[in-house]
């Protein structure tokens, strides 16, 4: 197979794995129960949906959940990271390129720079916005109007979307983490979009070790796939004993913990004596980013809680302690 075949057989894959539909989309019950409740009737009104703000730990299923919502309205759907809206210009060309009904989605929105950000305030709320043409004395506001659209916004970081931004949303959504028996549908959906048997058994392991996220999940199936196939060349099925010993090979624990968790955990508990230990400390200990510590491992280790956070600090807890095998000297 050419390496262009290859791209485009791994590309479809992605886009078979995600549900365009509603009732296909797994978890997030009373998201979906509220967003089918919204579409309907502004299907009905034959308005378009209110703006719509998604938020909540990576991988759980925003920019899918957003894909879903302009499938649902029959409207066009265009998608942006806002770290790439570098320039006023840069959303002016997108925004006035948009047809009545579309869905525009902007990934990582905490990310806006101020100046776009203020931009979007007008045609989030009157479907206009001013752009400055000139400079100096030669300076004048060009009104650009727009089709009625629905923004969709999706970040990690709820509490650095500025207020008047967040005001402007009309819905917004915490997606939570996935429970076992969810992702262990996911696990097994994937398996039959990729052709390749798992039991039941290797399915709820792999969910068990997901940390709650199904895009983690899907990652995992992967690699145990791969390693059942690699040490049985004709296999197509996954089954247990292959599961565990590529989670082991993978260095993910019983409960989900991967090497970034063990050294956050070891380091709290041996080098800061069980903490309290702020973050910055304790990310120079084992040189990693404090940003990726708080969006990606710390909001799974206080969920499971292994640690919690204190005004002094965070502070390994007695289950930390038994997870790594630790004895509390405390």
């Amino acid at each position: 197979m050419e390496n262009r075949d290859l791209i485009e057989k791994v590309t479809e894959y992605d886009i078979n794995l995600r549900p365009k539909k509603l009732e296909e989309f797994v978890g997030q019950k009373d998201i979906k129960e509220m967003m089918n409740i919204f579409i309907q009737t502004a299907l009905q009104r034959e308005e378009t949906l209110d703006h719509v703000l998604l938020f909540g730990p990576p991988g759980l299923g925003k920019t899918t959940l957003a894909n879903i919502i302009a499938n649902e309205m029959h409207s066009n759907w265009h998608s942006v990271s806002a770290p790439s809206l570098e320039r006023v210009g840069d959303l002016a060309a997108i925004l006035s390129n948009l047809e009545p009904g579309d869905v525009l989605f902007i990934d990582e929105i905490h990310r806006l720079p101020r100046v776009i950000e203020e931009v979007l305030y007008s045609a989030m709320e009157d479907f206009v916005i001013d752009i400055i043409v000139g400079k100096d004395s030669t300076a004048s506001t060009v009104r650009i109007d727009l089709p009625p659209f629905t923004l969709i916004g999706a970040t990690t970081r709820f509490g650095d979307i500025s207020a008047p931004l967040r005001d402007r949303f009309g819905i917004v959504n915490h997606l939570n983490y996935y429970n076992v028996l969810d992702l262990k549908y996911i696990v097994e959906r994937t398996s039959r979009v990729f052709n390749f048997e798992i039991d039941e058994e290797s399915a709820f392991e792999i969910a068990r070790r997901s940390r709650g996220t199904p895009r983690i999940a899907n990652r995992l199936f992967r690699r145990v796939r791969d390693f059942a196939q690699f040490h049985e060349h004709d296999c197509k099925l996954i089954n247990l004993i292959a599961t565990q010993i590529a989670l082991e090979k993978l260095s993910i624990d019983n409960c989900g913990l991967n090497i970034t968790d063990h050294l956050y955990l070891n380091t709290l508990i041996l080098r800061f004596n069980g903490g309290p230990a702020g973050l910055n400390a304790i990310a120079a200990s084992i040189s990693e980013d404090t940003t990726t510590l708080e969006d990606v491992c710390e909001p799974y280790l206080l969920k499971e809680g292994f640690i919690i956070r204190t005004p002094r600090g965070r502070v390994a807890t007695e289950k930390a302690y038994k997870q790594l095998g630790v004895k509390n000297a405390r």
